[in-house]
């Protein structure tokens, strides 16, 4: 005989009287919880009413960075808000359903429902597909306002396999596979950890590549740390970033691919217009021009965006901005001061005009710093094995010993061939 399920977490607040108390919370405060979890309790509410609104008020307010105002009438849980899709990420999603003539996207494995929020939120009829009980709850709640969407309590293959033919035919499907374990080993915070083989995931990813290959309309959003050999053949890969953080890849299938593209970087600002780079070459294509080594380290010198780098479009992104890669290995290329930026490529890499090289040496950057009364010092680097804090420590001294005026720099450390140097540089606008 087996153990019966744990009770979902939800459960409390799923209550009339556990849903009033969630909403009725002042916004969260950390420092305010016990206080306000023992007020509750002396009030007569049950301790596990209480510990779950507090749980899902500490959620909410987590959630307001991907879910805006949404999230104060949502429902999480900490693996799937970890694993969810900011609305701003799901909204270009949506669209490229609707731009290829999608009426129907079945989102399977909807998680807290996010995507499939952004859909509905287009006029598409959604089917929200998740096989974990809890989460599916937390889906339903969270999509009840819109009612082109409904909820299916299943897995992936078993709605694919029941689906009705006619139903289907007009079906565009999106995948956002659980890269976690639930069952397995979870990290100090708590969370599940992530799962790496496209294989383990749930769904695979190979049912994707099997529907794309049957002619479906499939996108698949994946973990953007996926090694470019794992990416499948004949279909659209997108790197996104979202103000710095590179937060997935969409492998896109069918007629949701753009003809001509294989591997594309979207860069996504706060206040600014999306950026694109794309390009029609396989993964691993040799550069247009060879790497100029160190000789090639002066004007400006540019760090692309992540979606960048983990598209493989630093040379791409180089050619872009008129200048060429340093080294095939490291992720910086320079290009002549004053040369013209195109308007395209504003935003898909940060510039810095060189001031000086050096040798990278702790003493000779020690004396560089003392020279020139530097008391503030980004670091970046690239392909050298150190860490920032130590460094910046045993350049400056300690942080109290450091004068309150003096100059800012950055100092960009890498290696070209097997030479490490430093360059001292200023952001172009600084």
């Amino acid at each position: 005989m087996t153990d019966p399920s744990p009770p979902s977490p939800l459960r409390p607040v799923l209550t009339p009287e556990g849903w009033e108390m969630l909403n009725s919370l002042p916004p969260y405060d950390a420092e305010q919880s016990l206080t306000l979890n023992q007020r509750l309790r002396r009030q007569g509410h049950p301790p596990d009413t209480v510990s779950a609104a507090l749980t899902q008020s500490r959620l909410r307010a987590a959630a307001e960075a991907k879910f805006g105002d949404f999230a104060s009438r949502m429902l999480f849980t900490e693996d799937g808000l970890q694993q969810a899709t900011r609305l701003s990420v799901a909204a270009r999603h949506a669209e490229r359903f609707r731009d290829a003539g999608v009426a129907v996207v079945a989102d399977l494995g909807c998680g807290l429902g996010g995507d499939a929020l952004a859909a509905a939120a287009l006029g598409m009829q959604v089917i929200a597909v998740e096989a974990d009980e809890t989460t599916a709850a937390a889906a339903t709640v969270n999509l009840s306002p819109f009612p082109e969407a409904r909820v299916r309590h299943t897995t992936a293959e078993e709605f694919i396999e029941t689906q009705p033919t006619e139903e289907a035919q007009r079906t565009g499907l999106w995948l956002d596979p659980a890269r976690r374990d639930p069952h397995g080993a979870r990290t100090a915070e708590g969370s599940a950890l992530r799962l790496t083989d496209p294989e383990s995931f749930s769904p695979p990813l190979s049912l994707a590549v099997d529907l794309a290959a049957a002619g479906r309309a499939v996108g698949v959003k994946l973990g953007p740390g996926i090694a470019h050999g794992l990416v499948p053949e004949g279909c659209e890969a997108e790197w996104v970033s979202v103000d710095g953080d590179v937060v997935e890849v969409a492998l896109w299938f069918g007629s949701l691919a753009r003809p001509g593209v294989r591997r594309a970087a979207t860069v996504l600002r706060r206040d600014a217009p999306p950026v694109q780079l794309t390009d029609e070459d396989d993964f691993g294509a040799e550069p247009a021009h060879r790497p100029t080594g160190v000789e090639g380290l002066t004007g400006i010198i540019w760090e692309p965006d992540g979606a960048v780098i983990r598209a493989g479009l630093v040379a791409e992104c180089a050619e872009l901005c008129g200048g060429r890669i340093l080294d095939e290995h490291i992720a910086y290329f320079c290009a002549p001061e004053g040369a013209p930026v195109p308007e395209e490529a504003v935003g898909l890499a940060r510039g810095y005009r060189i001031l000086e090289r050096l040798p990278f040496s702790v003493k000779r950057l020690k004396r560089w710093a003392a020279e020139h009364g530097v008391s503030r010092l980004e670091i970046k680097k690239r392909g050298v094995d150190v860490a920032p804090e130590q460094l910046r420590t045993q350049i400056l001294g300690s942080a109290r010993r450091r004068p309150a005026e003096g100059v800012s720099r950055t100092l960009i450390l890498t290696r070209l061939g097997e030479e490490r140097v430093a360059v001292v540089a200023e952001p172009l606008n600084g």
